[in-house]
């Protein structure tokens, strides 16, 4: 039924417009002053006004709500508005609902956005902050007395493990950092501009959890994103190419949780990625063999290896030849390993910029890149598309 219901939604909106602000690490303004202005850069690059938009969707994590954010930037009435939850999980997904309700009617110009300080303000890396009492909390109860206290802790679980199963050294994480730093290095916008780093540099680099050391984790970045999504048809007239959504898919696991699933079966996986991709191969009728680039959610450089495995890029332990290689164009922005941490929504301005021909790291004859968010918890995906 979920393939049936993406198939029906492919190739009936398109991102139209992206827009971000700086990424820093002490941006100097509030979130909502960073949210308003990605989502005007986004419009402006996308040949439309505020008076254009009808829609809005963010993350729950978000701390400026749609409305605050549309007075912000100047937009008028709303007729659809929308949250996503699950952290970085959301990234795909808010494209997704937005698609939807431009497909369904309830919108015409739909804006997703996300912004925070993630540096200057609450650093996730920092730490779990005391909780009110829910369901997610005592989950948690489960890890954290033991020291589990840090998604780069939690993360490192899975890592050890896969390392475990397929008899492999931590040099197969160093692939991906690399990979992103190469990239980042030929990108204005990133953190890590002019800065490429060796497998040697990642092996130096200090500990964190062990297996992960510094260069296996992402960006802590001040910043925002905007992307806006309209009808295929009518993006047809405005200034850029649009990126058509092909296919868009949301999924969680038999037992999921937020990061620190370590008991519903094989730990060096990611099963909500496969949830996500066999609805993207599933409504799309493609394979990985038709993907040209892909911009994978890169929080913590095991994850990439683990995705490319699920959406059967390569067989099970195989994805740190595979990036070794070079055999599929991965994160040309840098990633949040090397551009930023926004919580995967610049990922998404990636893969339009490929599609326009307009990347720092630019592939030839780009027809469809496979987008995907946040590992370890309930996730979404994309595929986007050249129009024609």
């Amino acid at each position: 039924m979920s393939a049936r219901r993406s198939g029906a939604l492919g190739g009936r909106a398109a991102v139209v417009g992206i827009g971000a602000t700086d990424f820093g690490k002490d941006s100097g303004r509030s979130e909502l002053a960073l949210a308003a202005e990605a989502v005007r850069a986004a419009l402006a690059d996308a040949g439309l006004g505020p008076g254009d938009v009808d829609g809005m969707v963010t993350f729950t994590m978000d701390t400026s709500p749609e409305i605050t954010v549309a007075q912000a930037a100047g937009i008028g009435e709303l007729s659809f508005f929308s949250r996503v939850h699950y952290g970085g999980g959301a990234a795909c997904a808010t494209v997704l609902q937005a698609a939807l309700a431009v497909a369904s009617g309830l919108a015409e110009v739909v804006v997703c956005y996300r912004a925070f300080n993630e540096r200057s303000g609450r650093r996730f890396g920092a730490g779990v902050a005391r909780r009110e009492p829910s369901a997610e909390g005592v989950a948690l109860g489960w890890a954290l007395p033991f020291g589990l206290l840090t998604p780069a802790s939690w993360v490192a679980m899975a890592a050890r493990r896969y390392l475990h199963v397929h008899g492999l050294t931590p040099e197969v994480f160093g692939h991906v950092a690399v990979t992103a730093r190469r990239h980042a290095a030929r990108n204005p916008a990133a953190y890590f501009h002019g800065r490429p780093i060796t497998l040697a540099d990642h092996a130096a680099s200090r500990p964190i959890a062990e297996p992960l050391r510094l260069l296996d984790c992402c960006q802590e970045t001040d910043g925002g994103q905007a992307l806006v999504v309209t009808s295929l048809d009518r993006a047809r007239a405005l200034p850029h190419p649009p990126a058509v959504v092909v296919a868009a898919a949301q999924g969680a696991g038999r037992g999921q949780e937020q990061m620190t699933g370590f008991y519903r079966g094989e730990v060096a996986r990611l099963p909500e990625a496969g949830v996500v991709a066999r609805q993207l191969w599933g409504s799309s009728g493609l394979r990985p063999a038709d993907i040209d680039a892909a911009i994978l959610y890169d929080h913590f450089t095991p994850y990439v290896l683990m995705q490319l495995e699920e959406f059967g890029f390569c067989a099970p332990g195989g994805a740190g030849a595979f990036v070794a290689a070079g055999a599929l164009p991965l994160n040309t922005h840098g990633g949040q390993l090397g551009e930023a941490y926004l919580h995967g929504m610049n990922g998404v301005a990636e893969a339009v910029r490929l599609l326009r021909g307009s990347s720092s790291n630019q592939v030839a004859g780009v027809r469809h890149v496979l987008v995907t968010a946040g590992t370890g918890v309930p996730t979404s995906g994309l595929i986007l598309g050249a129009d024609g």
